[in-house]
């Protein structure tokens, strides 16, 4: 069985990246996912707007189901391949713009943390810091 973040390790994560968001005066929607993208934990700071759940749901996501490859790598992918870029983007749930990375124990992927609220460089910084408390 492929190792995967549990519970405990989703809040750390979750935690961290609240008070880096706290940090940087943004508010976000947070969600962080096991290695199979199920949702373990959620968090909408206070004036974060309402569709960012559902995107931050969907950075996990991503990540999770493609093995760890952070959402905002996607257009370095996408950007030569026309023919992909239209077809793949339709794709539900997946996203190809930054805030969405893996999280990593003992050099495994076990889960994804996403983030939307900020700007792509808020959101990478946000859930960079929830996913460095579990390397």
């Amino acid at each position: 069985m492929a190792p995967t973040a549990t519970l405990a390790a989703a809040q750390r994560a979750l935690a961290a990246a609240v008070e880096e968001a706290e940090r940087l005066a943004v508010d976000v929607c947070i969600a962080v996912s096991d290695n199979a993208g199920h949702l373990l934990a959620f968090a909408r700071m206070d004036r974060a707007p309402l569709l960012c759940g559902q995107i931050a749901e969907d950075k996990a996501f991503s990540v999770a189901s493609f093995g760890g490859l952070p959402t905002g790598e996607w257009w370095r992918l996408l950007e030569s391949e026309p023919a992909l870029l239209h077809g793949i983007v339709k794709t539900d749930r997946l996203i190809v713009f930054g805030g969405g990375v893996p999280l990593v124990s003992e050099g495994r992927t076990i889960g994804g943390i996403g983030v939307s609220g900020g700007s792509s460089e808020q959101d990478v910084r946000i859930a960079e810091a929830g996913a460095g408390v579990l390397s």
